[in-house]
């Protein structure tokens, strides 16, 4: 009886010390999720460069220092130098940039060019370079081997011993190596404007009969030089002519 009632207590100790299965948890653990696809995000676009306009056109008008004239004024031209101005003006240039340029002209002018050179500086038609003569001692030749567009300069007119309308303030010579002086034969004294003597002709600040920039002379009371019979002066714009 004591031997059946240990053998009892063994089976029993043994069950409850090791045999049992732990419980089940009465919380159930939530089933592994799929993975989800991620959100998307709203991209912020990347936004567009901003283009930046080219300033406006400007222009002033000052009186003219006696040493901005060192060599393209002297005692007996037939416009003191006080009655010259200087226009300090925007110019469109054959880079494609906005350019400041000066010229010298008669005080009766300032309104004709600033007029002009503002329509020309809208329409982005092109000028070389804008610099006083003096730049260039007054020499005429130098000035337009350098394809310089300028206005005054006291000196007398080409092949002639009368005043040029250059020595009156009221003449203007623009991209000379584009529109050069054309002889009635043809010929020009410039090397390298010689492509340039025919018209009409396409090219970057070329001038051609008629055209819009002619025109716009034509509009404030200037002639133009390619309109004269035989010689032709493609660069040259006055105003009286001459």
């Amino acid at each position: 009886m004591k031997r059946a009632a240990a053998m009892a207590f063994v089976v029993l100790a043994s069950v409850s010390c090791g045999g049992q299965e732990p419980a089940a948890s009465s919380e159930q653990s939530p089933p592994a999720s799929p993975t989800m696809p991620a959100t998307p995000t709203a991209s912020t676009p990347t936004p567009s460069p901003t283009r930046t306009e080219p300033p406006e056109f400007t222009a002033k008008v000052t009186k003219v220092a006696r040493d901005r004239l060192p060599y393209s004024w002297r005692e007996g031209c037939p416009v003191h130098y006080r009655d010259l101005r200087l226009i300090t003006l925007s110019y469109w240039g054959f880079d494609d940039k906005p350019h400041t340029g000066e010229l010298v002209v008669r005080k009766t002018v300032t309104d004709d060019i600033v007029q002009v050179f503002g329509k020309l500086y809208d329409w982005r038609w092109p000028i070389r370079q804008m610099k006083l003569v003096d730049a260039f001692k007054a020499d005429d030749f130098a000035s337009i081997e350098a394809d310089n567009t300028s206005a005054f300069n006291c000196r007398r007119a080409t092949g002639s011993s009368n005043w040029s309308n250059h020595a009156y303030g009221q003449a203007i010579d623009i991209n000379p190596r584009e529109n050069p002086y054309v002889t009635a034969g043809g010929d020009t004294a410039h090397k390298n404007a010689e492509k340039y003597t025919e018209r009409p002709m396409k090219g970057k600040g070329v001038i051609n009969p008629g055209d819009r920039v002619v025109r716009a002379f034509r509009q404030v009371g200037w002639e133009w030089g390619g309109d004269w019979a035989g010689t032709k002066d493609f660069q040259h714009f006055s105003k009286g002519g001459g």
